[in-house]
């Protein structure tokens, strides 16, 4: 008999005594078999474990979870427990994936390439939804890229196998994580997964991301000839060195074996590579104190979003970067760049692009971060292609006082106000300039 389900077998949801008829193995792992089902009138996805991951532990790891509940939406959370009377066995009903989403272990293997407005959402997305997770006492103690979906044309994420994760000191199962993704005191065999290790892997994840190559590996591993399990715990636990160390280059990229750093580091503003030498310094000296927050990455990642433009001659997006000469030079085609004009906030700056809209947690001072529906939008005018405005979207009109004139103007919900330096906006809870 097999050790998994066939296509056509029934087994039941313990909570709702639902049946679920399988439809589609959708992939294998470690612990066991992920299928498409049919619930009712609807489809969902269930995990079903191999016989020795069936164990009581298991049970009682996944029954906490259904009754706690998912943190949001982006993960794909176990629903019910599922099991079938006829054999041995256990599984857990959860929401099915969209065909849209795709792993980013497709981005590290360069099936996919998303802009960067994609990948700065995709880590907003990561890092908020994390927050969610842990500010309700919960380990995922597993982040890596394995485990990650997202939309390639909005940066939306889904987060995968769920079943391991625990109330924070608290876990039953002996997962410790994916290789090169472990904290170094989890590596090293001195600390369990915890929020704490959570935390360096969460910042693993998004510099493999944003830079497409692991923080730790530089000189140091290319002078490994037998890069086996002894030689992992030296480079990833017990002599952990970051390749940008400010006070130690023993570990700095080497050219021609790892161009991806000497090409994507210097595109970055200098605040996000300040956050990830922290988080791979302090973070590594000190675990309880030195970590960098998810609330951190948060607001990193919404910064460069905000702060994407792009190149007048090539097109390319760039990242505006205050400690740099304003313009700089275009990653792409080399020459002088022109920064747009700006829409400074109270909490933010904001590049004025075509394509550039502004959401509640922009323009409302009680909203954090908000991306639920878009109230301005820069566009150009119906007549005359030269001229740009930004075009009220909200349910309240604007004040608007042009430069030079100090007469305020109001703009009604459905209209713009044209796009010039020195105009002042009261958008009813925040003031914003045009620079």
């Amino acid at each position: 008999m097999s050790l998994l389900l066939t296509r056509g077998q029934v087994v039941w949801t313990e909570g709702s005594h639902q049946a679920c008829q399988v439809e589609e193995l959708l992939g294998e792992g470690g612990q066991g078999g992920v299928y498409r089902v049919r619930v009712a009138d609807r489809q969902a996805a269930l995990k079903w474990y191999y016989p020795q991951f069936s164990t009581p532990a298991q049970r009682r790891v996944l029954e906490t979870l259904v009754k706690r509940g998912a943190p949001t939406s982006r993960f794909l959370w176990p629903l019910e427990l599922v099991s079938a009377p006829s054999r041995p066995g256990l599984g857990y009903l959860m929401p099915l994936r969209e065909n849209r989403y795709k792993g980013v272990a497709d981005l590290m293997k360069r099936r996919l390439d998303p802009t960067f407005r994609v990948l700065t959402t995709l880590g907003f997305e990561l890092a908020h939804s994390f927050l969610q997770l842990h500010s309700k006492g919960l380990c995922y103690r597993d982040i890596s890229f394995g485990n990650i979906f997202f939309d390639p044309a909005t940066g939306e994420v889904l987060i995968a196998d769920n079943d391991n994760v625990t109330i924070d000191g608290e876990g039953e199962i002996g997962i410790l994580g994916t290789p090169r993704f472990m904290a170094p005191e989890v590596v090293r065999g001195a600390a369990s997964p915890s929020i704490q290790t959570d935390l360096y892997s969460l910042a693993v994840l998004l510099f493999y991301i944003l830079m497409m190559h692991h923080p730790l590996e530089g000189k140091r591993e290319l002078a490994i000839h037998s890069f086996d399990l002894p030689a992992m715990n030296r480079l990833y636990g017990f002599e952990p060195v970051f390749v940008f160390d400010p006070d130690d280059a023993s570990n700095r990229p080497v050219q021609g074996a790892h161009d991806n750093l000497f090409f994507l580091w210097p595109i970055y503003p200098q605040s996000l590579r300040d956050l990830f030498t922290r988080a791979f310094t302090e973070g590594i000296r000190d675990p309880l104190h030195g970590r960098v927050r998810e609330g951190e990455w948060r607001a990193i990642m919404i910064q460069l979003r905000d702060s994407i433009y792009y190149c007048h001659h090539c097109g390319a997006e760039n990242f505006a970067d205050p400690a740099r000469a304003a313009g700089g030079i275009c990653w792409q085609c080399n020459k002088r760049l022109r920064l747009p004009l700006r829409l400074q906030l109270p909490r933010q700056l904001v590049m004025l692009n075509h394509n550039t809209e502004l959401f509640p947690h922009h323009l409302t001072a009680d909203s954090l971060y908000d991306f639920s529906r878009p109230l301005a939008a820069v566009s150009r005018h119906p007549e005359r292609g030269d001229v740009w405005g930004l075009k009220n979207l909200s349910e309240i009109p604007w004040s608007v006082t042009p430069p030079h004139d100090h007469q305020t103007k109001m703009v009604p919900p459905g209209l713009s106000l044209t796009l010039q330096s020195g105009t002042q906006i009261n958008f009813g809870k925040v003031m914003g300039e045009i620079l």
